[in-house]
């Protein structure tokens, strides 16, 4: 089955070749650590979670970069404000970003890059930009990289260069997508930067946001590779950016496939303070959210379109959740004999919707559509009394296959759910109204056990299970 994802350089789902057989490399654009992640940079990290389990799912090594931005414009203000040294600042919000992932279930990078560890490659990579002369000294002290003599500058965010301005200089890490200028590779000191700062052949400084992504990914993966993923907020400037200072100083091609993912919305509005819509993952917690429940609900669109968070989507989330472990904890108690095969062509049929799902672009609405039916039909066949233990197990098997993707499905949980003693005994007074034919008795237990917050389903020859409703 052959992978397929949508390649924002070209604008088309196209069929996906690593350039080392077996093996992606993979850069992921990764927090700036001034304060703790919210939901909506988690919605990104989520989507790269799973490009990166279906590539794993599909047999591909994956080698994957995130990197860790602590220095720039926001991280040293924040920093000064705050009265602490940039380090010390900046490693709080590392280590509640690690947690995090952690809370849901993102597997690790296999490298975590910090911006101030790798200043000599950045160094490195600006020589080699102005010995080329795609680099500048501008009279303010600092390093700017020269547009005008890149001539491929705005290939992925399809900016029409001769309609803009030239000579114009940014010096700020970000800016708007109206204001395509020369931007700084080295930033020349100002007290604004307060203690921060290093030493080059330019004078004392520290680098531009840019350059580091560039510098610590030829780091790591070399001056060409497979993948590089961010929110389609950050494909101008910063991957523009990047696109230009390491293609000038390699002279090659510098990352055959680009991924975006959409923004995520809160309750249809774009997420804001001042709108009281900004969660960060903690907050969900407090409220008593899991993040296997978060997972499920960042899970919950495709990467390419806008996801609406909410806090009824999370209460859907337990629920289907639930209804997921109901079926996983009934598998478990299944002992009828034979040999499995009255579930054989079900899980192949669901396996097969599930893996074309992910390689179509990772279309998770498909994929978690087999997913379902697979459980509709599981427990169509246990309720007929037809499903064995041998075709329990292969169900079973088969939801562990799709939770190497999903990540919270969790099959191999056992949870028990506690039905009070009371709830029993009139489940058990029910079961003898209906073999006595007092339907009006069955009838009324079934409404009272309702009333607790308990549902009775039925099974053939008398049999019945109790559930929370």
């Amino acid at each position: 089955m052959e992978l397929q994802f949508f390649n924002t350089m070209d604008r088309r789902v196209e069929p996906f070749r690593s350039i080392h057989p077996g093996e992606v490399r993979m850069y992921t654009c990764g927090p700036t650590v001034y304060n703790y992640a919210h939901i909506g940079n988690f919605r990104a990290y989520m989507f790269e979670d799973l490009l990166r389990r279906t590539l794993e799912f599909f047999g591909y090594r994956v080698r994957q970069v995130m990197n860790l931005t602590d220095v720039d414009d926001k991280t040293i203000r924040d920093s000064r404000a705050a009265g602490i040294p940039l380090r010390e600042f900046t490693q709080k919000y590392k280590q509640a970003f690690f947690e995090d992932l952690k809370t849901l279930n993102i597997e690790p990078a296999e490298v975590y890059p910090a911006a101030t560890d790798h200043i000599p490659q950045m160094i490195r990579l600006i020589s080699i930009l102005m010995e080329k002369g795609f680099g500048y000294r501008a009279e303010d002290g600092s390093v700017y990289f020269s547009i005008d003599k890149f001539p491929n500058y705005g290939k992925l965010a399809k900016i029409d260069r001769e309609n803009q301005r030239s000579g114009v200089r940014i010096k700020n890490d970000e800016y708007a997508k109206d204001s395509v200028a020369d931007f700084a590779l080295w930033k020349a000191w100002d007290e604004l930067d307060g203690d921060v700062a290093w030493d080059s052949p330019w004078g004392k400084g520290r680098p531009g946001w840019h350059i580091e992504c560039s510098a610590m990914s030829s780091e790591y993966l070399g001056d060409s590779f497979d993948i590089h993923t961010g929110g389609i907020d950050n494909m101008f400037p910063h991957h523009e950016d990047e696109i230009a200072q390491s293609e000038a100083a390699s002279g090659k091609k510098w990352v055959n496939y680009w991924l975006h993912c959409a923004h995520l919305m809160v309750n249809g509005e774009k997420m804001s303070k001042s709108l009281g819509n900004f969660y960060t993952l903690r907050d969900l917690e407090a409220k008593g959210w899991s993040g296997r429940e978060i997972r499920w609900v960042l899970l919950g669109a495709h990467y390419r379109k806008k996801l609406n968070f909410t806090f009824e989507a999370l209460a859907q989330a337990r629920e289907t959740l639930g209804r997921f472990d109901e079926f996983f904890n009934r598998l478990r108690s299944i002992t009828v004999s034979g040999d499995g095969s009255e579930a054989e062509a079900p899980v192949a049929t669901a396996v097969e919707a599930f893996s074309a799902a992910m390689a179509d672009d990772l279309n998770v609405s498909e994929a978690f559509a087999a997913m379902f039916e697979l459980l509709r039909v599981g427990n169509k066949l246990a309720d007929a009394g037809t499903l064995s233990a041998a075709g329990a197990a292969k169900i079973l098997d088969a939801f562990r296959k799709f939770d190497r993707i999903a990540g919270c499905l969790e099959p191999d949980r056992i949870r028990t759910v506690e039905i009070p003693a009371e709830v029993m005994a009139m489940a058990e007074a029910r079961a003898a109204a209906r073999k006595a034919k007092n339907f009006a008795e069955s009838d009324r237990l079934r409404a009272e056990i309702a009333g607790l917050g308990y549902v009775v389903e039925d099974a053939p020859g008398g049999a019945f299970r109790v559930k929370k409703a």
